[in-house]
């Protein structure tokens, strides 16, 4: 167990209520063996484990079998292509990887699970079957690839995931546990994340649901599923990844990619309880708690990768069992236990060291129709433009070199709001959108749409 700095060392209620909760996940779940971490602040600060074996759990450097947490890293791969210019999340596959039976969908969509390919392979069971029986892409994908048309809704897809992969290799020209190796893993630090099990590492099992015995389930290579599932890895590296995929690391991927990586591009499957899905990450709330991260699982193994960048906490949880312990959630209750009972404390209160006067100018309250809204500058350099009511759209602004600002989040993602100047440069409204934002309700001297009324405001004779 690594020790964290005294200043982010967790209470020893917290800590104790940590440990309670992985206690009867393994022993409610049967789980062979368990062990979690929990991140913030950017060190592991707890790291706990339980085991069949009382005198003998895991620790932080024991590898597990991460299944589908595999897929996040292939889609770091994919948009540090997409950073380098090597391509762009709307072309087509077909144009990076030509010749598959799914060449129309686009690169988006495959990160996205929007692309309406299968969930699974066709024939045996791929996560417990030799690779050797799917040796082309085209036995990945079948003679019928798709299960809806293409951006139609959101539908969980492992053959997709191997699309991104075999894109991968094109486009570097090396194949991708070289590439991520290289690219990924390498600069981060994450030593004990390989495509291969790698001393110490913890066997798969497969528990008996009606009896309290178990068998080995084989480990099967997955060979052109690998982007899809392949990889081992620890609760101290995965722990360490969470915190690259809050705040991003500029020899991997920006603050800003990896915050997109965390933004909804799909909507939730009808029935899940989740929150939509990223650019290969999972989304969910639990409460008001929006997380992001990914599950994963595997014939003897099961786990769960949660981060809320709010709170500032990461959690991962890995087991050994098929079926048992629902590492997921309980990865998500890690991030609560922490963030309740030790809430983020926030940092300092900071003003601009030099206000921009004209976003200084476009500061307080400004009226949409009769709607108040309120425009705040942040000490960020961003515009943040809200209702006064509980309830609307907020958005918040990034400035342009042009002197508009260009919208970051909410319903106005991507519109550009732009300040209208009078002859003698005062500012007469706000547009945006082909709204108008004016200082008076209905201001007669503005250019509000449809007209007003000339008389103006009056009550009733």
């Amino acid at each position: 167990m690594t020790d964290a700095p005294a200043d982010l060392a967790l209470l020893p209620a917290t800590r104790r209520a940590l440990l309670h909760r992985i206690a009867v996940a393994q022993a409610e779940g049967r789980a062979p063996s368990l062990v979690a971490a929990v991140a913030r602040g950017g060190e592991i600060v707890w790291e706990g484990a339980r085991s069949m074996i009382g005198d003998h759990a895991p620790d932080g450097d024991v590898q597990y079998r991460i299944g589908s947490i595999s897929k996040t890293f292939t889609a770091v791969l994919v948009m540090r292509l997409r950073d380098e210019g090597l391509l762009d999340l709307g072309d087509a596959l077909e144009k990076h990887l030509p010749g598959t039976a799914a060449g129309d969908v686009t690169v988006a969509q495959l990160l996205a699970h929007s692309g309406g390919l299968a969930a699974e392979t066709p024939g045996a069971w791929w996560e417990r079957s030799p690779a050797a029986l799917r040796p082309e892409l085209a036995d990945v994908l079948g003679p019928e690839p798709f299960r809806h048309a293409p951006g139609r809704r959101h539908h969980y897809s492992n053959p997709g995931y191997t699309l991104l992969g075999s894109l991968v290799e094109a486009v570097r020209g090396r194949p991708w546990a070289e590439v991520l190796q290289e690219e990924v893993l390498g600069p981060l630090g994450l030593d004990r994340t390989t495509a291969q099990p790698s001393a110490p590492h913890a066997g798969g099992w497969a528990v008996h649901p009606w009896a309290d015995v178990m068998m080995p389930e084989p480990a099967e290579d997955l060979g052109l599923m690998a982007p899809a599932g392949q990889l081992w890895s620890t609760t101290r590296d995965l722990a360490r990844f969470a915190l690259f995929l809050a705040g991003g690391d500029e020899r991997v991927l920006s603050a800003d990619s990896v915050r997109e990586m965390r933004t909804a591009a799909s909507p939730p499957e009808p029935g899940l309880a989740e929150a939509g899905y990223g650019l290969g990450l999972q989304l969910a709330r639990a409460g008001d708690r929006l997380l992001a991260g990914h599950s994963g699982s595997l014939p003897g193994f099961v786990a769960g990768l949660w981060l809320s960048e709010a709170d500032d906490v990461a959690a991962v949880v890995l087991a050994n069992c098929t079926s048992g312990v629902a590492a997921s959630a309980l990865a998500m209750d890690l991030v609560g236990i922490v963030a309740d009972a030790e809430p983020r404390i926030p940092d300092p209160w900071r003003p601009f060291r030099e206000a921009d006067p004209v976003a200084v100018e476009l500061a307080g309250p400004w009226y949409w129709g009769t709607a108040p809204h309120l425009v705040k500058l942040r000490a960020d350099g961003m515009l943040e433009l809200g209702p006064v009511a509980a309830q609307g759209r907020t958005s918040r602004f990034a400035p342009a070199a042009d002197g508009t600002w260009t919208g970051l989040t909410g319903y106005y993602a991507g519109e550009t709001l732009r300040a209208v100047r009078r002859a003698d440069g005062s500012v007469s409204h706000l547009d945006l959108a082909s709204f108008v934002f004016t200082r008076e309700p209905y201001d007669q001297d503005a250019p509000v749409p449809g007209g007003v009324d000339p008389q103006g405001w009056r009550g009733i004779g």
